[in-house]
């Protein structure tokens, strides 16, 4: 986070924002440009072009705002006025940085931001003890936030949306929340159908954890509902692995002991990938022995011939990225679901003939 910056007050209207240091805040959560529009009854740019003064604005808006500034006390803090005003500040929350889904939602997220003058400040929660203080820290500074899946509880959720607009990603929807979130059921019950009309495959293993997030309980659901329309009626219990398992020795061990198994169908491409080279490596022939699915298709799916759905990583990074931006500006003032389609990409590790 960048200090506040020194700024010269060249024009009345700075002459008197500076005076206004010492304004008690009319409400207990922080006061935004947000608040500010939302108290004139005017739009966010109505609000930045009469403190700007970047263009005429009627005696009876400019009172308005002026009125709402000095009543709420707000003071631009953040880099000084001029950019806190050209500037939205994000704050998105992450569970990690690390792996193909994250980084590509990042670079989405990024790449769309700068259409929009956003400002973003991340936070990895992945080993951080303080989660909750640290995300209401952040949120306290921000224009609007981002809030992915498994970084907060869902009271600090709720919290954040009251004090600034708020959107979830890969979460079930929260009320004042807007959400972005994939397709998850419905295309792996493709996917599962697929290995099982087209190859004749029957017994089937969901490797995948469906309490850890919500993207594996609904795939899992796929998987089941796939088994349901072709009659298998009773699924084999899921193997439960996280998503980030880096040791899947164990699985692959279960699957030599089982004997029995037809198909893996995979909550990740980085268990898949990983369960491939270690059947391998037991003389396990994939997909000749047993056919392995994946989700996400990252890169390294591509060259290694993996059956898997393609999830638009960073398709969700820009729409979370200008679904926040809407918010903030009340261009749109909906919490509603935003569903962004995948779609399932068949390879030869399912039992297809290999493409050139």
């Amino acid at each position: 986070m960048t200090s506040p910056a020194q700024v010269a007050f060249d024009d009345p209207v700075e002459a008197w924002l500076s005076t206004l240091g010492d304004v008690s805040p009319a409400a207990e959560r922080p006061v935004t440009i947000y608040t500010v529009a939302e108290h004139a009854g005017v739009s966010i740019a109505t609000v930045s072009r009469v403190l700007q003064g970047s263009t005429p604005s009627s005696a009876a808006t400019k009172a308005k705002v002026l009125d709402a500034v000095r009543e709420l006390g707000y003071v631009p803090l953040r880099a000084g006025r001029s950019t806190a005003l050209r500037l939205e500040q994000h704050g998105l929350v992450l569970y990690s940085l690390g792996g193909p889904y994250y980084s590509e939602l990042l670079v989405g997220y990024e790449s769309r931001a700068p259409e929009f003058g956003q400002s973003v400040s991340l936070i990895s929660t992945e080993g951080m003890d303080d989660i909750d203080d640290r995300v209401l820290d952040l949120a306290a500074s921000m224009d609007g936030m981002v809030l992915a899946h498994g970084t907060t509880s869902a009271e600090v959720v709720r919290e954040v949306a009251r004090r600034v607009p708020t959107l979830v990603l890969n979460s079930d929807p929260v009320e004042g929340c807007a959400a972005v979130n994939v397709e998850n059921r419905r295309v792996t019950e493709e996917l599962v159908l697929h290995l099982l009309r087209d190859h004749g495959h029957r017994r089937l293993l969901f490797v995948g954890d469906p309490d850890q997030a919500r993207d594996a309980a609904h795939r899992y659901r796929g998987f089941t509902d796939a088994l349901e329309a072709a009659g298998l009626v009773e699924a084999l219990p899921p193997v439960k692995a996280s998503f980030g398992a880096t040791d899947v020795r164990w699985i692959a061990d279960l699957v030599l002991a089982d004997g029995s198994l037809d198909a893996l169908v995979c909550a990740n491409d980085e268990l898949a990938l990983g369960l491939i080279q270690q059947l391998r490596r037991r003389g396990v022939r994939v997909p000749a022995d047993l056919a392995v699915t994946g989700w996400d298709d990252v890169m390294a799916a591509r060259y290694t011939d993996l059956t898997t759905v393609r999830q638009p990583a960073r398709e969700i990074g820009r729409m979370a990225a200008q679904r926040l931006h809407e918010m903030i500006t009340r261009e749109s003032v909906e919490a509603d679901e935003a569903i962004v389609p995948s779609t399932v990409v068949i390879r030869s590790s399912c039992g297809c003939p290999e493409v050139d």
